[in-house]
């Protein structure tokens, strides 16, 4: 078995352009003679490696502690994507996983610089996808993010952006990507990782 981290360092991460940085607080250090080390940190919920519930574009929608495990911890299907992603090229995708397991076709990693089209959105939300995840910081183009997740979130296919996928090969995984338990919260950050047993 091998476990694959596909997270960021909170510390070092990427943000979303105009959001603030993590900002770590050394409340107490041994190395200045206390006791014991303690660190507080502050950070945005959707910095780094991190989930978008619903509730990030639905008033009504879920938040975080409302989203079943189930949609976080599954096979995925990992694939590698350079440009737009068209309806066509989303079907494609989907079809792919479903011919190596179809189980795996539920959540779909997309690896590379790809932007998931709004004509690509609606294509995965009629495959009842319970996670689409990709490397940048947000799912759809970085100027117009927003229908792109209101078509996603309002079928409620749970968001992983920010995931790091360098070394990692197309194919079947099993996914771990538990958000933090942040209740009532739009988004969280998470250690996601790939478990393969090859």
């Amino acid at each position: 078995m091998k476990i694959i981290d596909i997270s960021q360092e909170i510390f070092n991460c990427k943000v979303f352009p105009g959001d603030n940085s993590p900002k770590r607080n050394i409340v107490s250090s041994m190395e200045k003679g206390s006791m014991y080390n303690l660190t507080e940190f502050y950070m945005c919920a959707h910095n780094g490696t991190h989930i978008d519930a619903p509730f990030h574009f639905y008033k009504e929608g879920k938040t975080v502690d409302k989203i079943p495990l189930e949609n976080f911890i599954g096979k995925c299907f990992v694939t590698f994507f350079t440009g737009d992603i068209t309806e066509e090229d989303a079907k494609i995708i989907v079809e792919k996983a479903k011919s190596q397991d179809k189980d795996s076709a539920k959540r779909i990693l997309i690896g590379g610089k790809a932007v998931v089209t709004l004509e690509a959105a609606k294509a995965f939300s009629k495959e009842e996808l319970l996670l689409i995840g990709n490397e940048s910081q947000t799912v759809g183009p970085e100027d117009a993010p927003a229908k792109v997740h209101l078509e996603l979130l309002k079928n409620e296919v749970v968001l992983l952006e920010g995931i790091r996928l360098n070394g990692v090969e197309e194919g079947v995984y099993l996914l771990n990507a538990l958000p933090i338990n942040l209740g009532g919260s739009d988004g969280a950050p998470c250690r996601a990782v790939l478990i393969s047993e090859n």
